[in-house]
């Protein structure tokens, strides 16, 4: 099994764009071009230059390609249809859900399944794109993404820059992207097809590819909050 991207340090952000943060979107509709070795390469190099307390640089990146992807799309989209759930490895969503926040989750669904045409009561649907996410929603390239068992908070702070990082590396080369939180939900599944130790955390996934601009999913706009809903001046 290769190694993961992980170790290299070196990249130039002088070509990124002024305003790709501005463009940066999830985008769930790729074509099939490729994506060559070396940009994904950059794009990893430009995503560890991401802050880090202590220089730790938690985290890594594991590329799934060939017969081990497929397998691994195969299990995964068996289990969900099936209804099996596992313990995730880290809980993500605060429990209770704050009303806010739940309101900006109906919001975003509204928003991908507007897009796509597909009614709130059409389960099947909504099952059907949902399940989407297994396959990495056929990006041409495929990322697991995991941390060290170890970690506390400040180590998923840090991956979460890098993570970041990656995703403005893309938008700024051509590239799309979209974070996969759903392969947390099978962290044993995962480990189990790729071979991972038990000592990693599953964090989530990462489609990358060229945009399919024509891809109705890809209409999906989203909002993000006003500034004085998570901005105070304290005097």
């Amino acid at each position: 099994m290769n190694k993961p991207l992980f170790h290299s340090l070196i990249a130039s952000t002088a070509e990124a764009p002024d305003n790709s943060a501005q463009l940066r979107r999830s985008v769930r509709g790729f074509t099939p071009q490729p994506v060559a070795d070396a940009l994904l390469h950059d794009c990893l190099q430009e995503a560890r230059r991401a802050p880090s307390g202590a220089n730790l640089q938690p985290g890594y990146f594991w590329q799934v390609c060939g017969a081990r992807r497929e397998q691994l799309a195969t299990r995964l989209q068996q289990a969900y249809r099936a209804g099996e759930q596992e313990a995730e490895d880290y809980g993500y969503f605060p429990n209770p859900l704050p009303m806010s926040m739940r309101k900006r989750q109906v919001a975003a669904a509204q928003a991908l399944y507007g897009a796509l045409g597909v009614e709130r009561g059409d389960a099947a649907g909504r099952g059907a794109q949902f399940g989407r996410n297994f396959r990495f929603f056929d990006a041409p390239v495929a990322l697991i993404i995991t941390i060290d068992s170890g970690f506390g908070p400040g180590g998923y702070m840090d991956l979460g820059m890098a993570i970041y990082g990656f995703m403005l590396a893309a938008q700024s080369r051509g590239l799309a992207t979209c974070a996969i939180g759903a392969m947390a939900s099978y962290p044993g599944l995962i480990r189990d097809v790729l071979e991972l130790p038990a000592t990693q955390t599953v964090v989530c996934g990462m489609a990358l590819g060229y945009e399919d601009v024509g891809a109705p999913v890809n209409q999906t706009l989203t909002a993000r909050a006003e500034l004085d809903a998570y901005f105070k001046r304290l005097d």
